[in-house]
């Protein structure tokens, strides 16, 4: 992840110090519909990988140990997506539970963006050998989600705290529907689970019924998100989960799991 110069304050790469959330404080979210001028990779194979996780995959192609070593190992993927990741505490909070798996937040917001990075940059620098699995991208994953990852490649999405968008003219701006679901569905693997969260009654029963009505997902069962470790990361790990349980706020929750074909 190559840095980028922080805002007004900002922390310095490699120097362990973490960025001050203050100087990098945004609107509490953005208008989905609108375009951003960022770029967006073509497809899966054009996102650059060594700019967010450099240890796995060097600039330097000759690193990779490419030539007469025989069979080259299987490249990794990121299999993890955080979607509207805000200041990245989830991404944080996972990295150690599934060190062998890259992750990557999406987040619409440039000043939040830049936050994640320099975090991730931050705790790279004092906690060497950890953190590497993490990253930010900015982008609008309303959009482009198949630009990002291809068919099958995510065992993992996560939607935490999403804007609620309460006006019912602006129902269609939400990050759980049914047309996007089927965009999830296809870059999820068959038994790849969507955690969903929220302190909004009425939109929580809005993803759940999304989920519900979709042919390709299914509600984990109670007993599974019990001793499932991710599950207590939802309502702590984040900004927004954190003020929720400090106001003594009510969380809803839908955890559902991607089914194949032959299952429906």
């Amino acid at each position: 992840m190559t840095r980028t110069s922080g805002a007004n304050g900002g922390g310095q790469q490699g120097s362990g110090k973490l960025p001050r959330k203050r100087f990098y404080r945004a609107r509490a979210h953005s208008n989905p519909l609108s375009d951003s001028h960022f770029p967006i990779p073509i497809s899966p194979d054009d996102v650059d990988l060594s700019q967010h996780y450099p240890r796995y995959f060097p600039a330097d192609k000759a690193e990779h140990g490419d030539g007469d070593g025989g069979a080259e190992a299987e490249a990794p993927r990121i299999r993890f997506a955080d979607v509207g990741c805000g200041f990245g505490g989830l991404l944080v909070g996972l990295s150690p539970l599934f060190p062998d798996k890259l992750m990557i937040g999406m987040e619409l917001r440039d000043k939040v963006t830049e936050y994640v990075k320099e975090r991730v940059l931050a705790l790279r620098a004092s906690n060497p050998g950890q953190y590497d699995n993490i990253s930010v991208v900015r982008t609008n994953s309303m959009k482009y989600i198949p630009n990002y990852f291809g068919k099958a490649q995510l065992s993992k999405m996560f939607f935490l705290f999403p804007d609620p968008h309460f006006k019912e003219k602006n129902h269609r701006r939400r990050v759980i529907s049914m047309h996007l679901l089927d965009e999830y569905a296809y870059v999820m693997e068959v038994g790849g689970i969507i955690y969903t969260i929220t302190d909004v009654e009425e939109l929580g029963i809005w993803m759940r019924t999304c989920l519900e009505k979709h042919p390709l997902f299914e509600a984990v069962p109670e007993e599974e998100i019990k001793v499932d470790p991710v599950v207590k990361l939802l309502s702590s790990a984040t900004e927004e989960g954190q003020k929720v349980a400090r106001n003594g706020g009510q969380t809803f929750q839908a955890i559902f799991r991607r089914m194949s074909l032959q299952e429906v």
